[in-house]
Order: structure tokens, then sequence, then C-alpha cells
């Protein structure tokens, strides 16, 4: 796996070059956000790791101008900005997982392989155990059956497999359906109620999680 890291703290980043490559990562370097750019242009990356206040370019107008050029490797965001308007900027821009720092670099790790391992092939389908979200055909299979979602739930599904295994708040989530205007309190449990009915109930392994006041996460956790 070839991962491109995108950071202009030269120890830091020679810390995490250090560490994936003990980790079997292969990696390529850019200090600046114009480089990276170049080197994307030139270059197929596995994934990314994109740091947003950099010289050149900041790291969420390179996330975008990656995607709106049809890049579609995983990318995680690293950086010192932790409000949720923060994230959620990280994410509008195209970002597939967000980092804080300071950071363990074992989690770095894990995110990586965690990221990687829901874009398979096509690069238009999300995979977690046996659940599938193809994003061309609008097709969710689970064990190889087909299974039919409303608009709603299909939204809530798309958010929480390109989370995975991150936990989406019941903010993030209304935001998915409704932006700043959620209906009531009860609106987003009831779908959330017919996507596990849908998705989880028929098997015997459940993928959707609730965690107690922190929020819902698409995750194998066997």
């Amino acid at each position: 796996m070839i991962v491109l890291l995108v950071e202009d703290n030269r120890d830091l980043a020679a810390s995490v070059l250090d560490y994936l490559e003990l980790q079997d990562f292969d990696c390529d370097y850019a200090e600046r956000g114009d480089h990276a750019l170049e080197l994307c242009r030139d270059n197929t990356y596995d994934a990314m790791i994109l740091d947003i206040m950099m010289p050149g370019i900041d790291g969420l107008s390179l996330c975008k101008t990656l995607r709106d050029h049809g890049n579609n490797a995983p990318i995680i965001m690293l950086t010192a900005r932790d409000t949720l308007d923060d994230k959620l900027a990280g994410f509008d821009a195209g970002a597939d997982d967000y980092l804080v720092k300071p950071f363990d670099l074992p989690e770095l790790a894990a995110r990586l392989r965690a990221i990687t391992k829901r874009k398979v092939a096509s690069g238009s389908s999300l995979k977690v155990a046996d659940l599938e979200v193809n994003l061309d055909n609008h097709q969710v299979t689970r064990d190889g059956k087909l299974i039919d979602l409303s608009p709603a739930c299909w939204k809530l599904l798309v958010a929480l497999i390109q989370a995975s295994p991150r936990v989406l708040s019941r903010f993030e989530l209304e935001n998915v359906l409704w932006k700043d205007s959620p209906p009531d309190s009860e609106a987003l449990k009831s779908h959330l109620y017919t996507l596990r009915k849908l998705v989880d109930k028929p098997f015997e392994t459940p993928l959707i999680h609730t965690l107690r006041g922190v929020g819902v996460a698409l995750r194998d956790n066997t």
C-alpha cells in the first residue's frame, strides 16, 4: 500500500513516516500542498494523509481539488483543529476520516487500514463485512441479498459506511438528512430503527451500533 503524507512539520512527518514504514506501508512525502498536487498528477496512491494548515495549498483546498478531479483515494485529515465545524468542513471537502493532533501513531495506522479496506477496486462501492453499498447503481446488498432502502435510509447508510469505523454524532446524522432544520427529536430515531430493521435484523451479526451519549457507528465488531 502506497501512502502520501502531506505535512509541513518536518519532525512530525519524520515520525509518521518512520512508524508507517515499520508497519509495512510504502510512503511518499510532500511538505507543501502544491507539491502534493503535482505528485498526485504523476502517481497513484492507495491513501493520503493531509495536514490542513500548509503553505502553497491548504489541506481542505487540496482535498477538494483532488475530489473535483476524480481522485477517490481515501483521505485522512490530520490537524490541530478539533471543533465540530472544522471536522464537518473536512468531510465537506471530501475527506474520509479526521484525526486530531496530538494523536497516537498506532491509531493512525489502524485508521489507514480501515479506510482502505472500505474502498474496493471499482472505487464506487463501499464494503464493511458482508455489507456492500454501490454508489453508482444505488444498490445495497448484504450476504449477497438485495436490500431496498428509502431515500432517507440510503443517505444515513452511505454516511455511516463512509465514516466507518468512526462514530457519527446525532448532529452529524441530522445534518445528513435535514441540514440545519431537523423536524423533531424522534424523526432520526425512526429512520435509524428502519435502517437497522433492514440491514441488521435479518442477519446474525449487527453492524450498526449505538454508543450511548456519543452517536452511531457502522462497523464489524467480530
